[in-house]
Order: C-alpha cells, then structure tokens, then sequence
C-alpha cells in the first residue's frame, strides 16, 4: 500500500492559510488589498477583540456577480491573471487566488457581493472551508467580507495569538501603511465599535503622511523626486536630526505595494551617508514606480517581498536624490544679528577661509591646514563665498562648559558641539585632499612599534596601502608586528598606537563587504575623533572664530562623521514661550 498520498482539499487549505494567514493583521491585509484592486475609494475595517472575534472588511468598489462569488472562495480562483505571460508583470495586489480559501479555511466566512450587472446582491457562508449557504441577499454596490472566529478549527494556532492590544496593534500598524500608499482613498478603522483611525481621501499627499505619522513630523520633512525613462522616485525624507531607534518609520512602496526590500532601504542609508548615528533610522515614505514587468512580486506568499530586474539602476537612483536632497539642507539658514545676505554672482572668484589655530605656531597651522588641501567642485564655488557663511556670521556669546559654542542668530539662539564641528572639519580635510597633498605626512622622530593578534594583523595589512595614501605609513616588521613610521600632519602630536588599534577593532567589527572605500572612511572618522579638539577644551576668541569659519567650509556642517548633530538651535519663539511671554 502506499505511504504517499494527496492531501484532502480542506488540509491542503489549512496548510496554506498557515502562509498566508500568519495572525488577524494579515487577514486584514488581504481584504483590502482586494478591496483596492477593486477600485475602491472608501474601505471600512471593522474589528473586535484584536480581530480574534470579527474582522470586517467592507468597500464600495466594483463587486461580483454570483458565478464569481460561488468561484471566489476556490482555490487559484482569481480575476487578476490569465495566462503564463500575467504573472511576470503584475499590475495588482492580489494575483494568487488563495487569500480567500486559506481564510475562509480557518474561520467562520461570510461574502456579500454586487456588482452594476446584479440586481439583487450574493451571500456565501463557509465554515471551515465548507460551503453551507448561498443565498440572494439586498447589498449595495461592492464587497463586505466578514471573519469570525479565526483559526476556530486550529486551536494550537489560536492558543499562539498574542493578547488583544498585540494583535490590534498590529492591525493598525497594516491599515496605516496601506493608507499611508493610497492617500486618494478613505479608510475608517473600528475596534469594539470606536473609531480608531478615519483617514478622509485627499490629494495632499504629505496631508496623509503627517496624519499616519503624526503632526510632529511636519515641519521635519523634505520633499524628494526623480524621474527617468526606467523609474520615478518619490516621497518624504526626515531631516537627519529626526530618528527613530528602530525601522518603524521606514515605508517604502513599489507600484503602490508596500513592501520590505533590503535594496531599497540600503539605499536610503547610503543617501543619509555619515548623518545618521549608528543604530539610528530615519523617518521615510518612498514611492518608487518601474514597469510592471521589471518587478517580480510573486516571491513570498505574504507579496511584502519584490526582486528587481535592475535592482542597481533603483539603488543607485534611490541614494542619489536622497543624498542630493539633504546636501541642501546640510547648511543652517541663519544669518548673524542685523546681517543681510549678499546676492553675489557666482563668478565671484571663491575666498579661501583662515585656518584655525589651536595652539600652534603659524608654521605648524601651514603645514597641517594647507590651502591646497581643500577641493571644491567648481559647481559649488558660491557655497563658499561669504554670502554663505552661516557660521562665520553668527555672534559669538562665549564658551559652555568649555564644550559648547553659544553664539547668537538674527533667529535665536545656536549651540555648537567644538568636537563634533572640528570633527566633521578634520574628516573633510582628510578626505578632500588634492592628490599632491594626499601623501602629506609627518615622520615619527621614534617609529612606534604595535603587536597585534593573527587576525587584526591580516586586517592591518590589507588596510596599509590605504592608509599609506592618507599619509600614515605603516610596515610589517616581522611576524604580527608592524612600525609606524609616519602620520598625517593633521594628526601630528596626537598617539598614534591607540588610533591604529581602533581602527583595525572597527575593521574586525564591521568588516570589508561594503568595500575598502567605505573601509577607509572608517579609518578617516576614526582619525577625526582623534584628532579633533575635546570637550572641556578651553578655545579663544580667534579660535572659535577660525572653527567657525572652516566649518563653513565643509559641505555636510550639521553632523559629524559619526552622524552626530554639530549644532542645534532654539528660535526667539521657541525661548519665549518657554518663558510664557507668548502662547
């Protein structure tokens, strides 16, 4: 007799609802997915107890008649694709025909349908996977699906639910994001009769976005768009100074899907480069739109997963208009008390800005600050002429706590981190340096010698050409020993060893997958740090305003390499009503 044996229709059901039905959210999910590709514009979600008693899904979209109501709870029953040719450019949500036998297999369901052909509307009850009734019924135009008692044949299943407030807000979460994509409809979100969400269609996109998001996020947004014969790019982008500690805030969208993609998301950090603190996301709500034969959506059976036929073409896109958008709001827009910005043209020939003296000899500030080191595209020549020296303008109050520069705006008030500014300084001059300067380096009067473990001494040598080119030159001397013989001048009298070690324990930490140019930026930002000034560094006047002065030089001057805000500010309305002056 035989062992292998084809599975009954109502078990090969459950085992797929087991994919595709993961929790009460993903049923959600599924019926209003439908719900939109029935070109609705109002969807109602109703719930109660987190969705274990009754979801309800309910649209005024474009219905069926009764032979596709009969046929919709079938497996592979589907109106979206036809042939071999469909399924490779998708242009709906759903498209596999088994949402609604793998939930109607694990639940108490009930469809009632009409469409404009039908005069009177069609119920169909399943139980379990069963049909039990079919019946003629008065409905309006469109679908209202309801679920009940989910997973009622599957009480393991049921046992792993999480508590109502879990499962709920899980729910709210699924109905956010999908709102979030189709700010042209209405959705109206109901647990236990209260209205939780009513989202009202609009055609103000960054309308629905503040109000998924919440009003705070407002004023914190920019505006991002690309286009080009291949895609379009569109969407919000925090400022780098808002974060989240997680990835909630992320929504990206292809095609009007929401998905998680790993490609498209790299990109997005990509674009925000060193302005982001490690273990900090951004806010983000990214619209991307390729052809719909460019695009596999038939990856996982949720369909939150996409492949793209040309995934490099969309990162690069992605991390380009990113990167471009927040490069303009990398300069802080204040101007010092009672200055007027110039309109200069930009022929103007660019003024170098001094060097800042940190206490050494002018000789020593030549050598370490030359003016050759510093390169500037020629396309940015007026971002470096004075009617753009926001920094340099501002009025110096003094020092706090000999770490923070207050100074004060025609706007407010403006602190300053010193080591985070000259931070971001050091990095900029370290990595711009024109290629005749690039070997510029200082001899070590006695070379240090430094004994590493077998594995840090591998890393080590693959980083010496590197690090060679940025003038500190390192040489195998036998064995897991290496000598240092030279530094960069901008990092004279500084210790040397401790930065090696770290530098080669951040390698052995993050690794070389992103490449050896992303490795060497590592070693910049490590060199920076070391060579920056210290908090509870007392500075003088002249040298607070030659920090000011390069940091108007820099082309990201609100943060440094670690992603650290250099600045932060507080507006003369922000001050007063703090002090209740203004309401």
């Amino acid at each position: 007799m035989s062992k292998i044996k084809i599975l009954p229709e109502i078990l090969s059901n459950k085992i797929a609802a087991g994919e595709v039905v993961e929790r009460p959210a993903s049923v959600v999910k599924e019926l209003v997915e439908n719900a939109l590709d029935a070109d609705s514009t109002r969807i109602i979600i109703e719930v109660e107890k987190g969705g274990r008693s009754l979801i309800r899904v309910s649209d005024n979209g474009s219905g069926m008649n009764r032979d596709d109501a009969l046929l919709a709870p079938e497996r592979y029953a589907t109106s979206k694709i036809y042939k071999d040719e469909d399924l490779f450019a998708i242009n709906t949500l759903g498209f596999r025909g088994e949402a609604l036998p793998s939930i109607a297999a694990v639940s108490k369901f009930c469809l009632v349908t009409r469409d404009q052909t039908s005069q009177a509307g069609t119920e169909v009850i399943v139980e379990g996977g069963t049909i039990k009734k079919v019946s003629q019924v008065g409905a309006p135009l469109g679908t209202m699906v309801t679920v009940r008692q989910l997973f009622f044949n599957m009480p393991a299943r049921r046992k792993f639910l999480k508590t109502v407030n879990t499962e709920m807000g899980h729910i709210a979460d699924t109905v956010s994001s999908m709102a979030l994509g189709r700010p042209d409809i209405q959705f109206r979100l109901i647990h236990n009769g209260k209205i939780i969400k009513n989202w009202s269609a609009t055609g103000d996109d960054v309308g629905r976005v503040v109000d998924v998001l919440g009003k705070d996020i407002k004023n914190n947004l920019n505006k991002i768009e690309f286009t080009s014969d291949f895609l379009t790019v569109q969407g919000w982008i925090s400022f780098p100074r808002i974060t989240r500690s997680t990835s909630r805030g992320i929504y990206l969208y292809v095609n009007h899907r929401f998905v998680r993609n790993r490609v498209i998301q790299h990109a997005l950090f990509q674009g925000y480069g060193s302005r982001l603190m490690k273990g900090q996301f951004p806010v983000a709500v990214l619209f991307i739109n390729v052809p719909f034969d460019r695009v596999d959506v038939n990856v996982h059976p949720t369909k939150h997963e996409v492949k793209f036929a040309e995934q490099k073409k969309i990162h690069d896109a992605v991390t380009g208009v990113v990167a471009k958008r927040l490069q303009l709001t990398d300069q802080p827009e204040w101007s010092g008390p009672g200055v007027q910005k110039s309109r200069l043209s930009t022929e103007q020939p660019g003024i170098s800005e001094p060097a800042v003296d940190f206490g050494i000899s002018e000789k020593e500030i030549q050598s370490r600050y030359p003016a050759s080191s510093i390169q500037h595209p020629a396309s940015s020549i007026q971002t470096k002429l004075w009617a753009r020296k926001n920094f340099g303008d501002l009025k110096v109050i003094g020092q706090f706590h000999d770490t923070y520069i207050l100074c004060e705006s025609a706007e407010g008030l403006v602190l300053i981190d010193q080591h985070a500014a000259h931070e971001r300084i050091i990095f900029e001059q370290l990595k711009n340096r024109s290629p005749a300067s690039k070997k510029s380096s200082q001899k070590l009067l006695i070379p240090e010698t430094i004994d590493l473990g077998y594995r840090e001494a591998k890393i080590l040598e693959e980083l010496i050409p590197g690090l060679n080119e940025l003038g500190m030159e390192i040489e195998p001397f036998g064995g897991d020993t290496f000598v240092i013989k030279s530094v960069p001048t901008l990092l004279d009298n500084k210790e040397v060893k401790p930065l090696v070690i770290e530098i080669v324990e951040k390698m052995a930490q993050i690794g070389f997958t992103a490449g050896l140019e992303k490795a060497m930026d590592q070693c910049l930002i490590l060199m920076a740090c070391h060579g920056a000034i210290r908090a509870n560094q007392k500075l003088s006047d002249e040298q607070i305003k030659g920090l000011l002065d390069q940091l108007d030089q820099c082309d990201q001057p609100s943060n440094c390499p670690h992603g650290r805000p250099t600045w932060i500010s507080w507006s003369i309305k922000d001050l007063e009503k703090s002090f209740k002056r203004i309401v």
